[in-house]
């Protein structure tokens, strides 16, 4: 077999996932929904999922194995009298190079955080958590050496192909994650302010539900799946042709809902228990958290638990992003995978340097009001992101072959003809629609 196949629908359904799980589902919809209002956030979030991310994921598995190509190549073997379409795919290329430049950053401070928390560092009478937090993001040798690791861990698996690093390195990551994912579950749900936490998070109350809550909701839908750049259109072209697309999407919607949902399982009854504020925003993690496993019994376990899997969690995300870099480059450049990823991994570093240090050597610098991190973040997330996916919903309609489309859908599944005119009537109205308002709102808030 090909290396460059996945062995298998579970290879690629876990790929899939760990592509989506990372810190959109477990760093940011924490703290999104603490901030939204809680229960009536997490039920819009799901309903948009499904409305809004399962067509787009369908839509980027669709591009990716009809053509059996990666993302830049892909669109122009659809399009071929019309080259400009092949810019979808570039741009996924440079939105996930940028978003590497800080995502790497916040990996190498789980990565500092997971080694600290293994030697109980974290969890000391002697230590303030802020100031801890402060101390990882605001050292320059600490932030750049936890971003050196992190960088080298996924040359290591990226170099290593498709079947041999990415399959093999999520069947292990993926399955652990949840298993850890439970276990602090329970271990929450057993606390004498679970029932609040769990009122919180899983009762809808909308009455504060706002029309800026419902457009973050709307945001969090999508890019919670990890579409709009296209890495899925690389991922599902090394997929076999007798794989259902609808029942593998539907899989990784599910999984990526199901760990939000745990993730708010483990983090609200905590929160609550030690009367912490649930709306603490982004140090919900690295801050509240580690001061509220402090009070716990084999508090220093959990919470090395916790870190881990969110290390765990990242790096399948990342690996994503690389791989869509590596395989539009690989081609072209006539070099091995081992020496274009191990030059992409130096790059990716040198690049990030600028977002490690922003909050020490650089924290003066201002680019429109906001730090480099923060900035690239904004720029990544709120124009490049909505905008691939407004692309790609304009290509799947309007310019590839509606046969192809119907074909590809269908092939391998017990779906039928209804659920095509489904996926088309969403793609063509809704998607779209919604898609543009998120853009709207993202540039007015700027």
């Amino acid at each position: 077999m090909n290396s460059g196949q996945w062995t298998g629908k579970v290879g690629f359904i876990l790929a899939s996932a760990g592509a989506a799980i990372g810190l959109g589902a477990i760093w940011k919809m924490p703290y999104v929904t603490g901030q939204s209002g809680g229960g009536a956030f997490f039920l819009i979030f799901v309903l948009l999922t499904l409305l809004i991310g399962l067509p787009m994921l369908l839509s980027e598995y669709i591009i990716g194995r009809n053509t059996q190509k990666e993302a830049v190549t892909a669109y122009k073997i659809l399009s071929p009298d019309k080259p400009v379409w092949s810019w979808i795919g570039k741009l996924g290329v440079i939105g996930c190079f940028l978003l590497l430049s800080f995502y790497s950053v916040v990996g190498g401070w789980i990565f500092v955080y997971s080694g600290a928390s293994l030697t109980g560092s974290i969890i000391d009478p002697n230590v303030n958590p802020g100031d801890f937090f402060n101390y990882v993001i605001g050292t320059p040798w600490v932030t750049l050496v936890g971003l050196a690791l992190f960088t080298l861990v996924n040359v290591i698996i990226i170099s290593l192909g498709v079947q041999n690093g990415i399959e093999k390195a999520n069947k292990f990551m993926m399955p652990l994650l949840f298993i850890l994912f439970i276990i602090l579950v329970v271990r929450a749900l057993t606390l004498e302010g679970a029932a609040e936490g769990l009122k919180f998070f899983l009762w809808p109350d909308f009455s504060n539900t706002t029309g800026e809550s419902i457009l973050y909701a709307l945001g969090q839908s999508f890019f919670a799946l990890a579409v709009g750049f296209s890495c899925l259109v690389t991922y599902s072209s090394y997929l076999k042709k007798d794989v259902s697309l609808p029942q593998s999407a539907g899989s990784v919607v599910i999984l990526n809902i199901f760990v939000s949902l745990l993730a708010g399982l483990a983090i609200f009854p905590v929160v609550f228990t030690f009367g912490m504020e649930p709306a603490e925003g982004p140090g919900l993690l690295f801050i509240v958290l580690p001061a509220a496993f402090s009070q716990l019994g084999f508090g220093e376990v959990f919470l090395a638990m916790f870190l881990i899997l969110f290390l765990f969690a990242t790096l399948t995300s990342s690996f994503s992003m690389y791989e869509i870099i590596v395989a539009a480059l690989i081609e072209k450049l006539k070099i091995s995978r081992v020496k274009l990823t191990a030059i992409l991994g130096v790059i990716v570093f040198i690049a990030s340097i600028p977002s490690a240090l922003t909050y020490s050597v650089l924290s003066d610098v201002s680019i429109f009001g906001r730090n480099i991190f923060d900035t690239t973040d904004f720029f990544v997330s709120n124009m490049i992101l909505p905008i691939g996916n407004l692309l790609i919903a304009i290509f799947i309609i309007h310019v590839m072959k509606k046969e192809l489309v119907r074909d590809e859908l269908l092939q391998g599944s017990a779906m039928g003809i209804g659920y095509y005119k489904l996926y088309r009537t969403l793609m063509t109205y809704v998607v779209p629609v919604v898609i543009v308002i998120v853009l709207a709102f993202s540039l007015m808030s700027y």
